[in-house]
């Protein structure tokens, strides 16, 4: 009787261990990972000219500026050069620069109408900053579209756009009337970028972009 309880227990022990064993192998697992980094883009332009004297005459060893003054006579050529530069590390965009000029019922009368810019700039090359021919008109301040004529990409660097123009030009042959009904003429140059990533095209990116600002 005492060898067949030892053997029994001998048994019972051999049975716990292989249950023991078996029950580890009873799982073949596996584990692995697959981390997602989300960066956020970015698009940023800069626009500038070159500063000049108010006779229009550039001046020499002087960083670019934001604003020039200019003394108007009939006659005289003065350098204006607005021009973008779309930011190093900007996203795939579409770019316009929008041109409004105040006394717009006064310059219809000295150069017809409608009064386009085109008139009185030297530079501007058509097929490069393409007019939209979109004019708004309010409290006789008019707003002129040109679109850049292809998406711009600066994620390798800095890309500077060619400008929008050169010069402007006051015809000689405006009247000393003429020239006191825009003695306050100012024109005003604004640059815009907005990301080509998730729209159709750039029409419906600017309605995004005009919507967006309001």
């Amino acid at each position: 009787m005492k060898k067949l309880k030892v053997l029994g227990l001998s048994l019972c022990a051999v049975l716990l261990i292989a249950a023991s064993v078996l029950g580890t192998l009873a799982y073949l697992t596996a584990q692995d990972t697959v981390t997602n980094t989300f960066t956020v883009g970015q698009v940023d332009i800069t626009l500038d000219e070159t500063k000049v004297t108010p006779d229009g005459v550039p001046v020499e060893g002087v960083p670019r500026v934001k604003e020039n003054n200019y003394h108007l006579i009939p006659g005289m050529t003065y350098v204006k050069d607005p021009t973008m530069t779309v930011v190093k590390g900007s996203e795939k965009s579409y770019v316009r620069m929008l041109v409004t000029i105040n006394r717009y019922e006064e310059l219809t009368a000295i150069f017809g109408t409608p009064f386009l810019p085109q008139y009185f700039v030297s530079g501007w090359d058509k097929d490069v900053w393409v007019s939209t021919e979109k004019i708004n008109v309010e409290a006789n301040t008019a707003t002129y579209e040109f679109r850049y004529y292809e998406t711009v990409d600066a994620s390798d660097g800095d890309i500077t756009l060619d400008a929008l123009f050169d010069t402007i030009t006051l015809p000689g042959d405006v009247t000393g009337a003429q020239l006191k009904t825009i003695s306050d003429l100012e024109i005003n140059v604004v640059g815009h970028a907005i990301q080509k990533a998730g729209f159709d095209d750039e029409n419906a990116a600017w309605t995004a972009f005009d919507a967006q600002i309001g």
